[in-house]
């Protein structure tokens, strides 16, 4: 019982620092808001056109936004406070969201104005994402890091419980309509920016003065400098930009492929998107306590594997049912993926990168958005269930390369440190006295280089 307790106050422990805990809310209120404007952008673009590549469009001018914005993201985030940062973009993804809903209820929705929206969150996100972790890091320190984006990756999740189904809900229901969800977004999403405003600004040790493109090259050097990170990196993009774009066409798989073209098909939209809440919040509060252990890295590719066959098996599902079981597996699997590659990330960075290394990280889900559009074209001619095997059958590959490449690597250090060992031991029997003392107090030489795969 009291290794229960002990395994449970470990899985919350970021959250007994106050500030953290304030920005915890802050996500909570955040994440409700932006999740209710995924699902009512995908309903409005189904319903003013009716076709998957819009659909597409949609999430492709978000990403295309957000991948621009986000390089910038992570140069703000080394060189400014990043409550200030928080405050601007948490505004804007307020005034967005009641500019949409003043445009439903009124009656002026046109579709342009969809792209625009997703183009707005995009540039948020872009530099919203970066400067919350960076800013996570610096309230829970080093030693809680896992802990704290594992429990910022779970208000997340925990939103998407209720977030989606709230919007599909009142997306179906008269007298809210998707105007009024869309406000009920802006209410959320003000309230984020309330408890933001609460948080304490703490300054920039040391900030770069250099031109922002300068600093986005530096970190795109250090990332490359450094093997490990640099095949997480390319892992983490390959498997969010394709696996995660199942997301995008849930509207279409509802009203399309399983024929729920009534207003009972928001919400069951709602409630497929909930469906991945479950299993992301049921994975989440044991993964809490794992995510800062050894066996993170072990993890997070078996989450890989999983998160690719699922969305492959989400392909093959006869019935909605079968995809709202299918889809909790995804969930699950996404949210270990994400919040294990985000900490592994982090903890290869150095502290003055830390922004910059999360700015490149998040360019998956830019990349994400931006995939939305090819594949949804994709979709109008393969079909959909087709494309989902494709999106599937990436995040798997992805997953296999990226370890066996670690595997290699990991090999490769073990043999030379092993040869670099047996040379010392012969070199130091073959030597005086006074040598082999000399050669074992000599530094082991660096093998980093010559590691890499």
């Amino acid at each position: 019982m009291s290794a229960q307790k002990t395994t449970l106050s470990q899985a919350f422990v970021s959250l007994k620092i106050p500030e953290y805990r304030t920005l915890w809310w802050a996500g909570v209120f955040s994440f409700m808001s932006v999740q209710m404007q995924f699902v009512l952008r995908g309903i409005l673009a189904w319903d003013l056109t009716e076709r998957e590549g819009a659909l597409g469009l949609v999430y492709f001018f978000f990403g295309l936004s957000m991948l621009i914005a986000t390089p910038f993201g992570g140069v703000v985030a080394d060189r400014f406070p990043r409550r200030s940062t928080l405050l601007v973009t948490q505004g804007m993804i307020f005034v967005g969201a009641a500019l949409m809903g003043l445009a439903v209820i009124t009656d002026a929705i046109q579709f342009w104005m969809v792209l625009v929206a997703g183009v707005i969150q995009g540039v948020a996100f872009g530099f919203y994402g970066p400067a919350r972790v960076a800013f996570a890091s610096d309230l829970v320190g080093r030693e809680n890091l896992g802990n704290a984006i594992t429990l910022s990756l779970f208000s997340m999740s925990f939103t998407r419980v209720f977030a989606p189904s709230l919007a599909g809900a009142l997306a179906g229901v008269a007298f809210f309509g998707i105007g009024g969800a869309y406000l009920i977004s802006a209410a959320f999403s003000f309230c984020s920016l309330v408890a933001i405003w609460r948080l304490p600004s703490i300054p920039i040790s040391n900030p770069s003065t250099r031109k922002p493109v300068a600093d986005i090259v530096e970190g795109l050097r250090y990332v490359r400098s450094k093997p490990s990170l640099r095949r997480l990196v390319f892992a983490s993009i390959a498997i969010i930009m394709f696996g995660f774009n199942y997301v995008a066409f849930i509207p279409a798989l509802v009203k399309d492929v399983f024929g729920f073209s009534d207003d009972g098909g928001n919400t069951w939209i709602g409630l497929l998107s909930m469906a991945s809440a479950i299993g992301a919040v049921a994975i989440s509060i044991p993964l809490a306590s794992r995510a800062d252990s050894d066996r993170a890295k072990w993890i997070m590719a078996v989450s890989g594997f999983a998160f690719g066959g699922a969305v492959i098996a989400l392909a093959a599902t006869p019935n909605i049912a079968v995809a709202f079981a299918v889809i909790i597996v995804i969930g699950a699997a996404t949210t270990a993926y994400q919040s294990l590659s985000n900490t592994l990330a982090l903890q290869m960075s150095e502290d003055a990168y830390q922004g910059r290394v999360q700015s490149i990280m998040q360019l998956s889900f830019a990349g994400f958005g931006m995939m939305a559009f090819p594949l949804g074209a994709l979709a109008e001619v393969i079909t959909l269930r087709w494309t989902m095997v494709v999106m599937g059958g990436v995040a798997v590959a992805a997953s296999a390369i990226y370890w066996l490449l670690e595997m290699t690597a990991g090999n490769q250090v073990a043999k030379l440190h092993d040869y670099t060992a047996d040379a010392a031991e012969e070199a130091e029997a073959k030597a005086p006295e006074g040598q082999a003392t000399a050669s074992a107090d000599s530094p082991e030489p660096d093998v980093s280089a010559s590691a890499r795969p």
